[in-house]
């Protein structure tokens, strides 16, 4: 396929996912959607994934693999971003997947409204039960920031990978990720969203969001704490300078819990902009108290 022919370059981060890829790959080389490029960037797998990597580019040459040593997320992303040529770029983690009408749906919408961003719906798949987020009714165009934010619920959901973007507004903007930073999604997502000529929805078709074990969104560690503490802060901190009101319920990412014999016993839970919530076995509210969580953590990052 001609470079200039490419309508969506999928980029697709690999880091020790032999157990997930090839569904992820799967939904990708049958998209409806035939003018695509599919860039994998292998960061220094230690598992089999190369090697499914290279099966599948021997089967699609729309496939461009890339090996480099390891680099992070937020740094692979962007080798992704330098190098796609397509008219739009989306991003799909590899152990995760799409409908196969996913990035037809995206892109037809884009350009219909000529629009920087299209947002699509996703599920979050979890080890039994799955469950829809956004729960989209209609293909419609926004182009306020407040109404921006709130169609696609951020601040509580800043993930890249159910939308679309404009590649030279990626580029003219120099809106490259973060590097060195965990929760990149936090800093850059409500960038783009204020940045962007506008964005639209698309409803009835899905990004499928696997939730594992061991991941950076499920980290219990105090330095993932302290970097989740940041990336909040630095968002909530960026809003606030742009004026840009929070409509969504926005709870922080750290909570307190104790549990007994695996169970939750009582758990704290901070909401933006002062609350606190404590709640008996997780879930039953028993009283809430003002607590500026900003200021009270301060000290976190210093």
């Amino acid at each position: 396929m001609e470079t200039n022919n490419i309508k969506v370059s999928i980029i697709v981060p690999v880091y020790n996912v032999e157990k997930f890829l090839s569904k992820c790959l799967d939904s990708l080389i049958n998209q409806t959607l035939k003018e695509i490029e599919i860039i994998c960037i292998n960061d220094g797998s230690k598992d089999n994934s190369p090697k499914i990597l290279t099966t599948y580019g021997q089967k699609d040459n729309r496939i461009k693999i890339i090996n480099q040593k390891n680099q992070g997320l937020s740094a692979t992303r962007n080798n992704g971003i330098r190098i796609a040529a397509g008219e739009y770029i989306g991003f799909v983690d590899s152990d995760d997947w799409v409908d196969f009408n996913y990035f037809e749906k995206l892109y037809n919408a884009a350009k219909k409204y000529d629009s920087d961003i299209a947002a699509g719906d996703f599920y979050r798949q979890g080890k039994i039960l799955k469950s829809k987020k956004l729960k989209l009714l209609k293909e419609e165009f926004f182009t306020n920031t407040t109404i921006k934010a709130k169609q696609v619920l951020v601040p509580k959901y800043n993930y890249v990978w159910n939308k679309l973007y404009r590649t030279t507004f990626l580029l003219q903007n120099n809106f490259f990720f973060p590097e060195g930073k965990l929760y990149e999604d936090m800093y850059w997502t409500i960038r783009i969203i204020n940045n962007s000529n506008g964005l639209v929805t698309v409803p009835n078709t899905f990004y499928h969001y696997r939730k594992v074990p061991g991941s950076i969104v499920t980290q219990k560690s105090i330095n993932y704490q302290i970097d989740r503490f940041k990336a909040e802060k630095d968002m909530l901190d960026y809003m606030k300078e742009k004026n840009i009101p929070i409509l969504v319920n926005y709870k922080y990412g750290q909570k307190e819990r104790l549990k007994i014999l695996g169970m939750t016993l009582f758990r704290i839970e901070h909401y933006y902009p002062n609350i606190t919530k404590y709640k008996l076995f997780g879930f039953i509210n028993l009283f809430s108290l003002e607590r500026n969580y900003l200021e009270n953590n301060e000290g976190l990052v210093k």
